[in-house]
């Protein structure tokens, strides 16, 4: 057995506790395994660091006059540029400053000291790296933060020679028949002949064709289509009804002198008294003549 003195003292006299060799060899492997854990790279890669932020944070302690006396400078340059004025030349406009202020801090750490120089000598050396290395950590210490340039930029996309009201005034599916006198952003009144919430069909050519078939199969007495009113858009379309009209609705109506609800715009006086109306009228109508 191996006595080994603890050194506390219990009961107002020392105490001792005794090892055996194996509990000392099991303590030693314990602490040298300890050390082989010891992270000493990562150790040594930490106090760089904290030496290389401890020097950054050293550049930026300007005195807190020398901040504002820049902060100050700055507004005085921007304010005299034009109100409408973009960001690229706010920018250029605060690199100049920057450029002209890092020249003075130069001129000054050589010894060339101007007769309207703001600097203070010994401020130059913490001034000259704050300008030339740590500007953007020095913008942010003094407040001075420019937007990033958005630039707009309009892509057309639309095929050579057509124009935007030729391209909103294609229908889907296959063409109209001259016969139908298909008539864009048209509402025409008329009796419903088929009701055309239940009635819809995959383009206003087949719309019209309904119209045509029902006036040619309708029996004596009946009254026959002779009107067709159908919405091409995936929205649906527009109407002063209780309804909500969706898309590829297809009315069929007749009216012995056919007139018109609506045609191109809603007019200003409709709007006002339905703020859900579109602008243009939705609806394609057509007046066929048997």
């Amino acid at each position: 057995m191996v006595k080994v003195e603890c050194g506390y003292k219990g009961r107002g006299k020392w105490n001792s506790v005794k090892y055996t060799p194996d509990q000392i060899k099991k303590m030693e492997e314990s602490i040298r395994i300890r050390r082989a854990k010891e992270p000493i790279e990562l150790v040594k890669v930490v106090k760089k660091l904290k030496l290389e932020l401890s020097s950054e944070d050293s550049v930026l302690e300007l005195p807190r006059p020398v901040k504002q006396r820049m902060a100050d400078e700055i507004l005085r340059r921007l304010h005299s540029l034009d109100a409408k004025t973009n960001v690229s030349v706010v920018r250029e406009a605060v690199e100049s400053w920057r450029r002209e202020k890092l020249d003075e801090a130069k001129q000054l750490n050589i010894g060339k000291q101007g007769m309207n120089s703001t600097i203070l000598k010994e401020q130059t050396r913490f001034l000259v790296k704050a300008l030339e290395s740590d500007w953007a950590a020095l913008s942010e210490e003094i407040g001075l933060w420019i937007p990033a340039e958005i630039i707009h930029q309009e892509h057309d996309d639309k095929p050579e020679g057509v124009k935007d009201d030729e391209e909103e005034d294609i229908l889907p599916g296959r063409p109209v028949p001259p016969e139908c006198n298909a008539e864009l952003h048209t509402d025409y009144a008329g009796a419903a002949v088929r009701w055309g919430l239940t009635h819809p069909k995959e383009s206003a050519a087949e719309c019209c064709q309904a119209c045509l078939d029902q006036a040619k199969r309708a029996q004596p007495g009946q009254i026959k289509c002779n009107t067709w009113v159908y919405c091409p858009y995936e929205t649906g379309c527009h109407s002063p009804d209780i309804y909500e009209h969706k898309n590829q609705e297809c009315w069929l109506k007749y009216a012995e002198q056919p007139k018109l609800n609506f045609k191109g715009k809603y007019p200003d006086s409709y709007r006002n008294s339905h703020p859900t109306a579109p602008l243009i009228v939705p609806w394609v109508s057509g007046v066929v003549r048997m």
